[in-house]
């Protein structure tokens, strides 16, 4: 009895704490503890640790070449379709995004009905956004971060205050590790003045900084998790004062500064 007692007082306890909150019940058979509670603070250093384990797991890819210059893998030789990797970016889904998301139930080869898709169709079952997703709730953002599957859906919130996400102009803010940095995709042009918007894009971590480049990882990059690095201002910005990015392989408009509680 005494052994009970001392545990409902302990779970009183973490429960009153200013960063703990009840727990959502849809939430309890998909995010573990550590994460839903969270135990400790949401920290850059979770994000970042967590962002590294993942990159290691899928084999530590590096892909510096301008999009499209690298010839695709073999169907079959997609990472994300491997045994014990498609499994591990179901888990990206299931843990990262809104419980009454249909995309919850995919993996990185099965759809919401556990039906493998041809490989030529992966586009349309990207994980990016989930994997942006996943590191966040692993980190302990809690109700701080809204977890989408869609990048524009973070984006656009991080411009009305009520999440710990900023959406800033890439000339005016250098990222630092644990914020987004984050490019359109498709055929329209997106400017930062154009937010809030609906578009395709994707959004990378921000794992390291100098004074030269950025290093990043992001999800769904090359069919794995994989790491880039991104060139910057002397002082850290993606854009010069004109706002002119600096990285002419890709079109990075925006980036989301993470309101880390340490």
């Amino acid at each position: 009895m005494i052994r009970w007692a001392l545990l409902a007082t302990a779970l009183l306890l973490a429960g009153c704490g200013g960063r703990h909150q009840a727990p959502r019940p849809e939430l309890a058979e998909r995010v573990p503890p550590f994460a839903r509670l969270p135990y400790e603070p949401f920290s850059r250093e979770a994000a970042v640790a967590i962002a590294e384990r993942e990159w290691r797991l899928f084999g530590s890819k590096v892909d510096d070449d301008p999009p499209g210059t690298r010839s695709p893998p073999l169907p079959d030789e997609k990472p994300e379709r491997a045994e014990g990797l498609w499994q591990r970016v179901g888990e990206y889904w299931w843990e990262g995004v809104p419980a009454d998301a249909p995309e919850a139930a995919w993996t990185g080869k099965h759809d919401a009905n556990g039906q493998e898709f041809s490989a030529d169709l992966d586009e349309n079952f990207a994980w990016s956004a989930a994997f942006v997703s996943y590191v966040m709730r692993m980190a302990g953002a809690g109700d701080r971060f809204p977890y989408a599957v869609a990048h524009y859906t973070y984006i656009d919130a991080g411009l009305g205050g009520a999440y710990a996400i900023v959406a800033e102009p890439p000339e005016t803010y250098a990222p630092q590790p644990g914020d987004l940095i984050c490019l359109w995709r498709g055929s329209r042009a997106i400017r930062f003045a154009d937010l809030p918007a609906r578009f395709p894009g994707h959004c990378d971590i921000v794992v390291a900084t100098s004074q030269s480049q950025l290093d990043v990882i992001g999800g769904n990059v090359d069919d794995a998790v994989t790491l880039k690095h991104v060139p910057v201002t002397p002082d850290g910005r993606l854009a010069d004062s004109n706002g002119t990015i600096l990285d002419t392989r890709y079109p990075w408009f925006v980036v989301v500064r993470v309101l880390y509680e340490r």
